[in-house]
Parts: C-alpha cells; sequence; structure tokens
C-alpha cells in the first residue's frame, strides 16, 4: 500500500480546483482565506496530502499569536476523506508536529464534518477534546438554490414574503460595490450596531483586509439597502466555490421600520443563482432550545427564509501544552460567559 505523503502546495490552482471538487468546502480553506491571514501578520502552512502522486486532501493552518500563549487554527478544515484511517492518522501527526514546530499551547479546529456520532467519536479517538469557545459558525442555516424562485418564495416563512413584497412595493433601492474604501462607512456602522445588539466588533483592519482580498477576486460584494436616502442596513457577502455566505451585517435604527435586510438577502441569492451556486449559507443560528442566545433575533430572520439547519461538529482542541492550555481554558470560559455564547 502507498505511503501518504505531505507536500507544501504553493500553486494557487492546485489548492482551489481541489477544494472545488469537494461540495463540502467552502471559503475557510479557500487560498484567499490563507492570503487575508498572511495580511493581517500571521504565519499561514499549506499542505497538501498525496497519494500515488495524486492530491487527496489540504489544510490550512494559522498561527495565532496570543498573549495567552501561541495556537493553531484549522478552520473550515482540513478537507480529506474522514473515513480513510491512514488519511485521518497523517493529518492528525500533521497536525501535532506543526504545533511543536511553531511552539504552540494547542491546536483549535472546527472541521467542515457533521456532528453526528461519528465525527465525535472519531476526534476523540484523535485525543481531541470539545473547545471552550467556537471558532467559525457551526450550527448554520443553508438554502438550496438550486430551486426555482417561485419554489423558494414558497417554501418561506409567511412573514419574510410579506417583507419581500413590501420592499418591492416601497421601492427599496438594493446596490451591490466591490470598493474596498466603501468598508470605511461599514465599520462605523458595525461599531454603532455593536453598542446596539452588545456584541464585539471586528477591527477595521480585519474587515478591510478581508474584503481587498475577496473582493479583489470576484468573491465578495458589500451591499447597501436604502430608502428615499435613508440608509438601512449593509451586508459583507462571500461568494466562493459552491455557495454564497452571508458573513457579516449591519444595519441603522431605520431597519426596524423597513425591509432593507430582506431585500439584501433576495438581491445575494439572485447573484448566487446567476453564478451557479447551489447554496446560499446564512451563516450562523442560535439553537431552538436557546431563545436567550443573543443571536435568537436574527435566527428567526436568518430561518425565515425557508433553509435547513446544519450542524457541524463542536471546535475541538488539540493539547499540546497542558500548563499553559489550562490557564487559557479559564481565560475563554470567562470570555465566553460575558459574550453569551
Amino acid at each position: 500500500m502507498a505511503a501518504i505523503t505531505i507536500t507544501e502546495i504553493t500553486d494557487q490552482a492546485t489548492w482551489d480546483n481541489f477544494l472545488l471538487s469537494r461540495p463540502e468546502a467552502n471559503f475557510l480553506q479557500s487560498w484567499g482565506w490563507g492570503q487575508f491571514h498572511e495580511a493581517l501578520g500571521k504565519t499561514i502552512l499549506r499542505r497538501g496530502f498525496y497519494k500515488d502522486g495524486q492530491l487527496i486532501g489540504v489544510m490550512l493552518s494559522i498561527v495565532e499569536a496570543a498573549r495567552r500563549g501561541r495556537y493553531l487554527t484549522v478552520t473550515g478544515g482540513p478537507i480529506i476523506n474522514f473515513r480513510d484511517n491512514d488519511l485521518v492518522k497523517t493529518f492528525a501527526n500533521e497536525l501535532r508536529e506543526q504545533a511543536g514546530r511553531e511552539k504552540c499551547v494547542f491546536v483549535r479546529l472546527r472541521p467542515q464534518l457533521l456532528e453526528d456520532d461519528f465525527s465525535v467519536g472519531l476526534f476523540r479517538q484523535l485525543g481531541f477534546k470539545p473547545a471552550p469557545m467556537h471558532l467559525h459558525a457551526e450550527l448554520t442555516n443553508q438554502l438550496d438554490i438550486t430551486k426555482t424562485n417561485e419554489e423558494l418564495l414558497s417554501a418561506m416563512r409567511k412573514g419574510t414574503r410579506y417583507e419581500l413584497r413590501q420592499a418591492e412595493k416601497l421601492g427599496i433601492q438594493v446596490t451591490s460595490t466591490t470598493d474596498a474604501s466603501a468598508l470605511d462607512g461599514f465599520y462605523d456602522l458595525q461599531l454603532e450596531t455593536a453598542k446596539r445588539q452588545k456584541f464585539v466588533p471586528f477591527s477595521k483592519n480585519f474587515l478591510t483586509k478581508q474584503f481587498e482580498i475577496f473582493a479583489g477576486a470576484g468573491q465578495a460584494l458589500l451591499y447597501t439597502a436604502s430608502y428615499e436616502d435613508k440608509l438601512l442596513a449593509q451586508a459583507f457577502i462571500i461568494f466562493w466555490g459552491h455557495e454564497a455566505v452571508y458573513h457579516y451585517a449591519v444595519s441603522t435604527p431605520e431597519a426596524r421600520n423597513y425591509p432593507g435586510a430582506y431585500a439584501i438577502q433576495w438581491a445575494a441569492i439572485a447573484e448566487a443563482k446567476q453564478r451557479g451556486m447551489t447554496r446560499y449559507n446564512f451563516w450562523g443560528v442560535a439553537p431552538h432550545d436557546q431563545p436567550h442566545h443573543r443571536f435568537a433575533g436574527v435566527s428567526v430572520f436568518k430561518r425565515g427564509f425557508g433553509g435547513d439547519d446544519v450542524a457541524y461538529l463542536h471546535a475541538q482542541d488539540l493539547v499540546i501544552n497542558k500548563p499553559r492550555y489550562l490557564a487559557n481554558l479559564l481565560v475563554e470560559n470567562t470570555r465566553r460567559r460575558v459574550r453569551r455564547v
């Protein structure tokens, strides 16, 4: 039996073409996501797993430098066949070696793998443990956009259909841009939204660099909804591979009175359909049994479009330095309670 070899991948086409062949992959393992983190000054590692000269898996790892200790993250990956025992063992060993070389306290991974008995048991056997914090959206709401518009509308919540009709009737205007300078206003509005909805905002550099990378490749749009010159809402949508992702959004107090956010979603869904994508990912939603979750309200909005909840395996930690990891646990458990996540 041929051994699995690991090689650094330096060619973007090789990387992204492999991901595009895997329907579960999304932007979190894309070449652009690595470029974005490099632009933030982070060390990234792109590794390909080969067998008999054929690429059978990829893994993008990111080194995070925190005051509580360096750690390694793998978001939405690796993209491998998790039923291949040899490949799974190889990827886990590679993670340990990467963490050791980069002097990391632990590895945090959120695989693009559905949460079920198989995935939970697999990562337990590999020596991982559930992380105290999520890494990226785990419970998501995803809409099959291969359906006709009539089919999509009929599957929506009655209230959502009404808001879309109102947006059309009122003449809500929706525009989009790839101009990164528009992120200045988006960032300012994010600060206002964060105060109102009590969440920790992203830095201007974080948002701008990310938009520059993806919009520069034709893979992101910033949408704006307005009514009679009143700004209502904005959304940063990523279009990558097989899906569009409702990644970040902001709104003004006026948005409570007008269906601008609904109009943005319908416009973004139309764009995704035009690009030949198969799903629209509304990103994170709150569990149904947590009505006081800080995302409960926006989750009702997202689910109103008729998508299905898709739960990925909760973020998993691989401990490298136990004493320092325990100190990190104390910090993160406190942070989780404060942020109500």
